[in-house]
């Protein structure tokens, strides 16, 4: 069957369409997205500003289009933090909902968790024993660690990349004072949750998904996307510990010139890379392999799964 599903991120909207049954890996057959950074058009009250509820509006009747256009017999329709935490959130939703007849589905922190870990362990399978699974977004991080498909720990804390570049680092380069109290707070928020996580158990495979991993992997040497998602990458803690020093003294026009690193996202890197380094310390990490499957991969297997066999 050909499904679509429309991720609605803090960064990027998405529509991605699939060829997929159960029992075999969905197949990308079509991508379309916009970098309408959502979580960026908030007024003072934290609401969710016309631009953006315009812009979404917008993008959701192209992605309807699209979709019907590609054949898909179903939408699966998703937002996560940025109209999650939106104290106007479900009013934006109801607008979607009235003018388009595309029902977002908000996903609670912890459901992107699960459904991330879901992917991983759909991809590396069962033979990687215990995993512990990390994805930045843009507005949190999501952790999650267990033996089976079902993660014995979920969590979510909000150390997204682009919440902390909003909130903390204010200068371009950033300043030095800002940079130490920003990683500061990322570790004593990270380290009120990881007991939970620990406790599940030490991890045979320590996993890494998102846009902000694959992108610092890549700067650390990592192969290009264009190499296919069947290459083998990772990122290795003391790599980088030797790009730290270095991202924290580039400008955001710098960092756009790295391999790897879009222009829409280069702002966000360093506070990304400030959450990547404190999971590999805080979670005693030397590596971390790179998955490329997440969230929406997620929704598919697990949409797929509720389906009556054939």
């Amino acid at each position: 069957m050909r499904l679509g599903v429309l991720d609605v991120g803090s960064n990027t909207v998405h529509l991605l369409v699939v060829d997929a049954h159960r029992g075999a890996a969905p197949l990308p057959a079509y991508s379309h997205k916009a970098d309408l950074r959502l979580a960026e058009h908030l007024a003072k009250d934290g609401k969710i500003a016309s631009s953006g509820a315009d812009g979404l509006l917008s993008f959701v009747k192209e992605a309807s289009v699209l979709a019907e256009d590609k054949g898909c017999e179903s939408v699966l329709a998703f937002a996560t933090s940025a109209l999650r935490e939106a104290p106007n959130g479900l009013a934006v939703l109801d607008r979607v909902r009235q003018e388009t007849d595309v029902d977002l589905q908000v996903l609670t922190g912890e459901d992107e968790a699960r459904l991330t870990f879901l992917a991983v362990r759909r991809w590396f399978g069962w033979s990687s024993g215990r995993l512990a699974v990390f994805d930045i977004g843009g507005g949190s991080l999501e952790i999650a660690a267990g033996s089976d498909e079902e993660p014995t720990v979920a969590v979510s804390v909000p150390l997204g990349a682009g919440r902390l570049t909003r909130e903390a680092l204010t200068s371009d380069p950033p300043d030095k004072d800002e940079v130490r109290a920003l990683r500061k707070r990322i570790r004593m928020e990270m380290a009120a949750v990881a007991g939970r996580v620990l406790r599940a158990g030490k991890p045979q495979r320590s996993v890494a998904t998102s846009k902000t991993f694959r992108s610092l992997a890549r700067i650390c040497g990592a192969a290009p996307s264009d190499e296919g998602p069947y290459v083998p990458r990772g990122l290795d803690r003391d790599d980088l510990a030797q790009w730290m020093p270095k991202l924290t003294k580039m400008s955001t026009a710098e960092r756009a010139e790295l391999p790897g690193v879009s222009a829409g996202r280069a702002s966000q890197l360093l506070a990304g890379a400030l959450v990547a380094d404190a999971v590999m310390d805080l979670f005693d990490l030397p590596s971390l392999e790179v998955c490329p499957w997440a969230l929406r991969e997620g929704v598919i297997l697990s949409r797929l799964d509720q389906l009556q066999p054939r």
